[in-house]
Order: C-alpha cells, then structure tokens, then sequence
C-alpha cells in the first residue's frame, strides 16, 4: 500500500476470515481511474501473519470502525484521526533504525512497495502475478520497482553453462616455463 492508502484504511471495509485471509477495500487509490474503489486480498500466513497481525492490533486498540492506523497524541493515547501519511516515513525510518538498519533515513513508505515488489520477484513471481497484486496495469511501472534478484546474472549464466565443458584451472593446467632472455 502507499502511505496515503495505509492511512486510509478502515476497520468497517476490512472482511476477515481467521487463518484463511482478509479482504481490504480502499474506495480511492491512485490507479483507480473509475472511481469505484479497489479490493486488495491479503492471505494468512505461518510466518509474519498480516490477518494476525491485523487482528492483534484491532483488539488492542479496541478499533471497530473507522481508521485502523490512528496519530498517537505525545501522551501515548490513540486519536479517532487517521496516522497522517507523512508520518507513516517517520514510523519505517524509526523501524529501520531500530532493526539496525543502516542508511535508515533513505527508507521511506516508497520503501515498503519496492520492498515487497523486489521480494516477490526474488521468489519467482511471474510479472503478470506481482502487477495483479500490487495493482500496477504498466509493465513499465512494475519494473521501475523491481531489483533483479541476480545483478551480476550469475544463476542465468551459470545455467546457460551447464553441459559445456568446463576450462582447466590454473592449477590444473600444465607448468609451461618461459624464459626472457635479454640481450644489448
């Protein structure tokens, strides 16, 4: 999500099934050019469970409706208003620096898109998987957020190799003696 959806998140629009997923509408995004919202589907997971995670915070908070991430006043007590999306760069950056993150006040909520976007395609999503699921309809948009989870093309190349003769190492090869022999 971008900063400013996050901030828009509502309890009343988020449908959870336990230990199955949850489906999150957002009635305004930035590539919804209908203006008829958009829904988002989030699965549970073993691991870093989003639906748990959700569930955790709402019970704690004792949100029903209304905004899930909420400004928190300097005495630690939780507004009925939104989180303001500038704060949400504050919030990763501090979980950056905390994580021990270095160049922590590079991150940004940008982050947590290209984040997700460059894991996903490090696990082999297809293109066509990762744009559905992020929302993006222009290759060109998707790719702009994506780092190749090989730079150097290793795995490619190492793949393309397989079945060729391999060249003798140095170690390998026979002991060739050169002699230099200057003369005036």
């Amino acid at each position: 999500f971008r900063s400013d959806e996050l901030g828009r998140l509502h309890a009343e629009h988020i449908q959870v099934e336990p230990g199955s997923g949850m489906e999150i509408y957002l009635p305004r995004t930035k590539s919804d050019r209908s203006g008829q919202g958009r829904y988002f589907k989030a699965p549970a997971l073993r691991q870093l469970c989003p639906v748990e995670a959700y569930l955790e915070w709402t019970n704690a908070a004792q949100i029903k409706q209304g905004p899930v991430f909420r400004a928190i006043n300097r005495w630690g007590q939780l507004a009925n208003e939104a989180l303001h999306p500038n704060s949400i760069i504050t919030i990763v950056r501090s979980c950056c620096q905390a994580a021990g993150i270095e160049g922590s006040d590079a991150f940004s909520s940008h982050s947590l898109r290209r984040g997700f976007a460059s894991w996903a395609n490090g696990q082999r999503w297809d293109t066509k998987s990762l744009m559905e699921y992020v929302g993006w309809r222009d290759v060109h948009s998707a790719m702009r957020y994506i780092d190749a989870p090989d730079p150097f093309a290793q795995h490619r190349i190492e793949q393309s190799l397989e079945g060729h003769q391999a060249a003798p190492s140095l170690a390998q090869s026979t002991l060739l003696e050169v002699t230099l022999r200057l003369e005036r």
